[in-house]
């Protein structure tokens, strides 16, 4: 009698065990569309290491690392490649995720080739960075239609020719990286009309010509314009009225009054270091909160306003002007 216990169990458990599978294959979380858009990338990258987990026979939204779905859609809502190394061109195939909010491929030296066009059908995308790849052609005038984007970084790449003025389009960016690339021309005018004011990110190009008047209107919180060859009135930046808080002009051909300038109260930083900047230091910046200063090789003169923090600088902040002195200067003769 005991004996026939496991021959009557063996049944039972297969039965038990193909209901089970039947249960995991139905209830698989994974959208299917989603699931062999997923595959297509992973071989257009040539199944790197990396995309390991991404196993046809398990769920994408259980098993699969680097993407995340939407809880209530099951969708996949977000691609984040920050570590490992893909290598190749990004594929077409990531336009074809509709739903996906955040696209991020992080310090991958081995990314190469343009942005690719099929990034616009991505109309959900509030997240899009690409930095510190190797990419290379233009930045895309057609970013311009992710109207959801509220974050946009290229930075750290190989992209060249001019700003497509059409960025400023964009209704909801918090913040705009295109520093250290190869990118020439001129700042958009366009950029001086953002309905929603980015931090704006320009440093480490090859960028020439005057900083938009438009600027004027704008009222960046942070604006880093350094390493260029930007050239002319920059005072446009700053206004009595504006919030800034932090403002880069290092290394341009900037050249006008630094007395003349009417500062933000907000300033915390600023750094005008190695241009054609005359005048002397205004008695108003005694008044500012500055946690950072820097105005050495321009050709400010005349005597360091005493007060405030601009003693709590060292000489190194001041060197190099054409007739600059007092604390932390050597004394006005």
């Amino acid at each position: 009698h005991q004996q026939s216990l496991p021959n009557m169990a063996t049944p039972l458990l297969s039965f038990l065990f193909f209901t089970t599978l039947l249960f995991s294959a139905h209830s698989e979380l994974c959208n299917p569309k989603d699931k062999k858009v997923l595959l297509k990338i992973k071989a257009a990258f040539h199944n790197p290491y990396v995309l390991t987990s991404w196993d046809p026979d398990t769920d994408c939204c259980v098993d699969w690392y680097i993407v995340t779905c939407d809880p209530t859609s099951n969708r996949i809502n977000s691609l984040s490649v920050v570590t490992g190394s893909l290598s190749g061109q990004i594929p077409a195939a990531v336009g074809d995720l509709p739903f996906l909010e955040t696209l991020d491929l992080h310090k991958q030296p081995n990314l190469t080739g343009p942005i690719p066009p099929a990034i616009a059908k991505l109309q959900r995308l509030t997240f899009l960075r690409l930095n510190w790849n190797n990419l290379s052609g233009p930045v895309p005038d057609f970013l311009s239609k992710l109207k959801n984007l509220n974050f946009l970084d290229l930075s750290f790449n190989n992209l060249s020719g001019s700003i497509p003025p059409s960025l400023s389009l964009l209704p909801n960016l918090n913040a705009l990286h295109l520093d250290r690339n190869k990118l020439t021309g001129r700042i958009p005018y366009s950029f001086g009309t953002f309905s929603k004011v980015p931090d704006l990110y320009l440093s480490h190009n090859k960028l020439s010509g005057p900083v938009p008047t438009s600027f004027a209107n704008m009222d960046f919180n942070v604006i880093d314009l350094s390493r260029n060859m930007l050239e002319g009135d920059a005072s446009v930046v700053f206004g009595s009225n504006k919030t800034t808080q932090i403002v880069d002009l290092s290394r341009n051909l900037f050249k006008f009054k630094l007395s003349k300038v009417k500062f933000p109260k907000s300033l915390t930083s600023l750094d005008l270091n190695h241009n054609n900047i005359n005048g002397g230091i205004p008695v108003e910046m005694t008044a500012l909160n500055l946690q950072f200063l820097n105005v050495s090789y321009n050709r400010l003169c005349g005597q360091i306003p005493v007060g405030g923090k601009l003693q709590s600088f060292d000489y190194s902040s001041y060197f190099h002007n054409r007739c600059l002195c007092g604390a932390p200067l050597p004394s006005c003769k």
